[in-house]
């Protein structure tokens, strides 16, 4: 079956990083199947100024992560949840049943490559780097979202250059419905339809507009914005659709 990974960038300790995740993995996170969670943290030797991965050493990493891959699979020690590239590092994340075969694992793997690394693993029954490290919180899910979005967009020919009318639909209770209302007003939305909320834990969903160009980072300001609205008042922020422009 093949999973659903996706990646997305935010700092570590400061510094710049980039973090692809499986994000099927947080389902089996509480299952207690996986013990440990392991690491490879692989030296970079050429990375680019702010730590990150250069495309001259991309093959090469993407190599160490098959190989990595089919070793763990060999030894059938667990499985592969995330990579993390920061800081002239490149870190490889699993969650393993057992670890007592995962220096194997990571040895046979290693053996092929002249690179400097580090390995380990510790107890994590719960998925605490899983939760904590890898996987996005609703700000950076919304910026994954919104780039998958505008890139479907450009695949059907959108310059996404044009303004046009952008729906966004909110969930919300009674008692903070009107203040949310009057602030999205304020702030240029038009409400377009209100029914009874087919979502847990709210009474009303919201359909509103505005034009605005649905280009990457001009749509991030907007729903992040909307995100930080809708939590002020106990709503939820439940994303856009638009039409296609040419």
């Amino acid at each position: 079956m093949q999973e659903y990974w996706e990646k997305y960038k935010k700092p570590i300790d400061g510094k710049p990083a980039t973090v692809a995740f499986n994000a099927d993995f947080m389902s089996e996170c509480d299952t207690y199947e996986y013990m440990y969670v392991g690491f490879v943290e692989v030296d970079l030797k050429n990375p680019k100024e702010d730590g990150l991965l250069h495309s001259d050493e991309l093959d090469m990493i993407a190599q160490i992560e098959d190989r990595l891959e089919m070793e763990a699979l060999r030894w059938r020690v667990g499985k592969y949840v995330g990579m993390i590239n920061t800081d002239a590092k490149v870190h490889f994340i699993y969650y393993l049943k057992l670890d007592f075969e995962w220096s194997n694992a990571v040895s046979e793997a290693m053996k092929h490559f002249d690179y400097t690394y580090t390995y380990g693993s510790k107890e994590d029954m719960q998925g605490e780097v899983y939760k904590k490290l890898l996987y996005p919180d609703i700000y950076q899910w919304q910026i994954i979202n919104n780039h998958n979005a505008c890139m479907q967009l450009k695949s059907q020919g959108d310059t996404l250059e044009e303004k046009r009318a952008i729906e966004h639909t909110l969930h919300v209770n009674s008692v903070t419905k009107e203040p949310l209302l009057n602030e999205l007003i304020t702030k240029g939305f038009l409400l377009l339809e209100e029914k009874e909320a087919e979502v847990e834990g709210f009474e009303h969903t919201l359909k509103l507009f505005r034009k605005d160009v649905p280009e990457f980072y001009t749509i991030d300001e907007i729903t992040l914005d909307l995100i930080a609205l809708a939590q002020k008042h106990n709503a939820s922020y439940d994303g856009w659709e638009c039409s296609v422009v040419k």
